[in-house]
């Protein structure tokens, strides 16, 4: 049902982002192929033999509103270089200019390599050695939106692959520490210790099974803000539920319990990525998580187990027999 979803998701965001991009090009919001009236000035005065000289670009706000169709109160000055080339001169705004719309996104669009703006400059008209008129045009732009919407793909895919990569080292750390907690007995330990408190949630778990020690682990490092153990436990938990499991493809009411404690999990130490991200700051948050994870749970827990009472649901749970149900 996800891959149904994130797939229906994707073609909205790509039909979203096609009826923006012909909403672009039918205004034609970058005005491409047209020039764009600016003045030049020579710090160093203009050497016609130079193929680099340092230049000031100066556009007028009414000129640069005209047309672009935008508001804009302010004359626009940047400092950049004047380059000859064998296509003809090359104007480069600085790198780093914080450019308005549209002309950032023209920039991001037809310079993804560099920060600055590039354009083809005009004939120059000379006003003695130091300031000339001139004009520029830029390279088309098309699809922006599309652009976006593909690069994000792309970036995130190869996101997916690095975490995923990253995540072996982390699993067989923990998964390898775990079959040693196992061998010394650790695991069957925690359970008798605290397996009474749990063993209500998870009455289809028998008394000793290596399920409640891997769902009880997975309980701890989440509490606990372990994330990079929580997970290969919990991928343990749900393979030990599974042999305990009469169906292939259908989650019994224990593995549905889990992932609601799994997901909505008391959090007394805050997770790890917050504590990076807010630094000490985040035990200002300490009572706000405890109160909000603590009453997720307590939801959780009464609507695994609300459902799994509803007749609808019990002919579905592979740990109900095919027996007609008695009301």
């Amino acid at each position: 049902m996800m891959n149904y979803i994130w797939a229906g998701l994707i073609i909205l965001s790509l039909l979203f982002a096609l009826g923006k991009d012909f909403s672009d090009l039918q205004q034609d919001r970058y005005r491409n192929g047209q020039a764009l009236p600016v003045t030049l000035s020579f710090p160093d005065g203009f050497q016609k033999k130079e193929t680099h000289q340092p230049v000031q670009i100066s556009v007028q706000a009414s000129t640069y509103s005209r047309f672009y169709g935008v508001t804009q109160k302010e004359a626009l000055h940047y400092e950049g270089r004047l380059r000859t080339t064998p296509n003809g001169q090359e104007l480069s705004f600085g790198e780093g200019t914080t450019l308005p719309e549209p002309l950032a996104t023209i920039q991001k669009t037809t310079n993804k390599k560099g920060k600055d703006l590039l354009a083809f400059a005009g004939k120059l008209d000379l006003k003695g050695d130091s300031m000339a008129y001139s004009s520029v045009r830029f390279q088309p732009v098309r699809f922006v939106k599309l652009q976006a919407i593909t690069a994000a793909a792309l970036e995130f895919a190869d996101t997916a692959v690095t975490l995923a990569l990253s995540l072996i080292g982390v699993m067989a750390l923990w998964l390898g520490l775990m079959q040693i907690a196992g061998k010394v007995g650790l695991i069957e330990g925690l359970v008798k210790l605290v397996g009474p408190i749990f063993r209500p949630l998870f009455p289809g778990v028998p008394k000793d099974h290596p399920a409640m020690g891997m769902i009880i682990l997975n309980m701890a490092a989440n509490m606990l803000g372990l994330g990079n153990a929580a997970t290969p436990m919990g991928i343990k938990a749900m393979h030990e539920l599974q042999k305990l499991n009469p169906s292939e493809d259908t989650a019994t009411n224990d593995m549905v319990m889990f992932l609601a404690l799994n997901t909505s999990s008391v959090q007394v130490v805050p997770p790890a990525t917050l504590v990076a991200l807010m630094g000490l700051a985040v035990n200002e948050l300490f009572f706000t998580i405890l109160f909000a994870t603590f009453f997720s749970t307590l939801f959780g827990i009464f609507a695994a187990k609300a459902l799994s009472k509803m007749p609808k649901h019990r002919k579905t749970d592979p740990g109900v027999r095919s027996e007609p149900l008695t009301t």
